[in-house]
C-alpha cells in the first residue's frame, strides 16, 4: 500500500492601509547676522529661533479669530545671556534689551519683510544697528516684536505688544565697538511637517 503524503499551505494576510497624513504646520525663522567694521565684513553667522506661545497666538488670532493684525514689526537687541522660551511674553520678554542711545538708529530697526514661497524675509532690507560714539557693549542675540503703543521704542514692554520670537547666539556672545554696524535678517518660513 502506498504512503500518501500531506501538504498544507499556510497563508497569512495582513491588511494595510494608506497610511493617514496629519495636517501638520511649522513656523520658524532664521536669522543672520552680519558685523560691519570700517566698512569691511569681519564676522557673520547665523542662529535659528524660538518662536513663543505668545506669537503664535497672535498668529492663529489674526488668521482665524479677527484679531487685529499687526503691521510693523521691529528688531531689537538684547544685551542679557538669555535662554529664549516659549512662555517668554512682550510684556516679560526676561531678556535684557539695548537702550535707544547705544544707536545712531536711536529705535527698534523695522522689519520689513516681502513673502515668497512660505517665506517672509528682509533680505531686501536689512535691519541696521550703528553702534553710537564712545559705546562699546556685548550682544547677545535678537528679538522680533510688534504691536502695542510704542513697538519701535528699545527697552518698551508696556501697550499689549507682541514677542513673536527671539534668538540666541549659540555661539556666544558678541562684543560691539563705537562705529560698528550690526545687519540683521530675519527669514520666517512656514512649512508642512
Amino acid at each position: 500500500m502506498g504512503e500518501v503524503i500531506g501538504f498544507k499551505d499556510k497563508i497569512n494576510a495582513d491588511v494595510v492601509r494608506n497610511a493617514s497624513s496629519e495636517g501638520r504646520f511649522t513656523i520658524g525663522s532664521k536669522w543672520d547676522w552680519e558685523l560691519w567694521r570700517d566698512g569691511k565684513l569681519i564676522d557673520s553667522w547665523s542662529e535659528h529661533n524660538m518662536v513663543t506661545n505668545e506669537g503664535i497666538n497672535s498668529l492663529l488670532g489674526v488668521g482665524f479669530d479677527a484679531v487685529t493684525q499687526i503691521t510693523e514689526w521691529y528688531i531689537c537687541l538684547w544685551k542679557s545671556n538669555t535662554t529664549p522660551l516659549a512662555t517668554h511674553t512682550y510684556a516679560v520678554p526676561a531678556y535684557t534689551e539695548l537702550p535707544d542711545t547705544d544707536f545712531d538708529e536711536a529705535a527698534r530697526q523695522a522689519f520689513t519683510g516681502v513673502v515668497s514661497d512660505q517665506v517672509i524675509t528682509n533680505t531686501a532690507s536689512k535691519a541696521t544697528f550703528t553702534v553710537a560714539a564712545g559705546k562699546s557693549y556685548t550682544v547677545y542675540g535678537g528679538a522680533l516684536v510688534g504691536g502695542g503703543t510704542a513697538a519701535d521704542t528699545s527697552e518698551d514692554t508696556a501697550g499689549g505688544g507682541v514677542l513673536f520670537c527671539s534668538s540666541a547666539f549659540t555661539g556666544g556672545s558678541k562684543v560691539i565697538s563705537a562705529a560698528d554696524v550690526l545687519q540683521v535678517t530675519v527669514s520666517i518660513t512656514g512649512a508642512h511637517a
